[in-house]
């Protein structure tokens, strides 16, 4: 059980974002550009609470300086769709992942220096759902990608049927499943035709997410991993992991965050 926290309202806890939007123990302020925006019961609010839950990534940063406790961390938030930020912390964290180099534009040309086709090229960010995700195969297809981007994210193919998404809250799996590919895809997004399956989850992956999510401090993530060579590498972290899994379990993911809440596991 955590501490329990201050709250300036009895049995109310404040937050900025959306996701607890109608959990009758959470004031929703919502996201505004301005502080000064809030009404002055707002500002006092947030002001004098211990704790606020989903900060947003415009408050994350100042609430940490002010000493409050957030939900998600601010690492969630740092590294949420950075892909070079995540592949610099997985490296220095010696967190296995496939092998990955960034290129600035005046380096693209090194690129065949360290890599044979096929090879995986993505958008730094905005590349969620698969989207932004190119199989290379030739000279003309990595130029069509570097038109596209002036910093080239260049990452080894390993061919894989299936990648594991394994969901943690406060570094606890609440669900993990299997993303199967589309015979005509390469990628296994669901957006992009891939399909879900729960038989058979290693627990062996579990164990490596939950190791990658507490190293780098991430508390609210879905952690996506392919087994390659006998070991577990970690291709992403995802912030704004989609929710069809949980649904297909007959899983809420307000009600398991809020039991979480009340429980006082969201701020051990």
């Amino acid at each position: 059980m955590g501490v329990e926290p201050v709250r300036l309202k009895e049995n109310i806890y404040p937050a900025i974002g959306s996701r607890l939007l109608g959990v009758p123990e959470v004031w929703t302020l919502g996201a505004k550009p301005n502080f000064p925006d809030y009404t002055p019961e707002e500002q006092a609010f947030i002001r004098k609470s211990d704790i606020i839950l989903y900060p947003t990534r415009n408050y994350a940063e100042f609430l940490t300086t002010m000493g409050k406790k957030i939900f998600p961390s601010l690492e969630t938030y740092l590294y949420a769709d950075e892909k070079i930020k995540q592949t610099t912390l997985f490296y220095m964290l010696n967190i296995s992942h496939p092998r990955t180099r960034i290129y600035y534009r005046r380096h693209h040309k090194e690129i065949l220096n360290h890599f044979h086709y096929p090879f995986i090229g993505k958008l730094p960010r905005s590349s969620a759902r698969g989207r932004g995700v190119y199989l290379i195969d030739n000279g003309k297809q990595l130029d069509v990608y570097l038109e596209q981007t002036k910093i080239a994210y260049i990452q080894e193919y390993i061919p894989h049927e299936r990648d594991l998404r394994v969901v943690l809250i406060n570094h606890q799996p609440i669900i993990a499943y299997w993303r199967i590919r589309a015979p005509d895809n390469f990628r296994t997004n669901l957006s992009q035709g891939g399909r879900i399956d729960f038989d058979n989850i290693p627990p062996s992956g579990i164990a490596a997410a939950q190791n990658a999510a507490r190293k780098c401090r991430f508390n609210d993530v879905g952690i996506d991993l392919i087994r390659h060579d006998n070991q577990w590498l970690i291709i992403e972290a995802n912030m704004k992991y989609g929710r069809k899994g949980l649904k297909m379990k007959g899983l809420d993911l307000k009600e398991i965050l809020r039991a979480k809440l009340m429980a006082g596991e969201l701020f051990p």
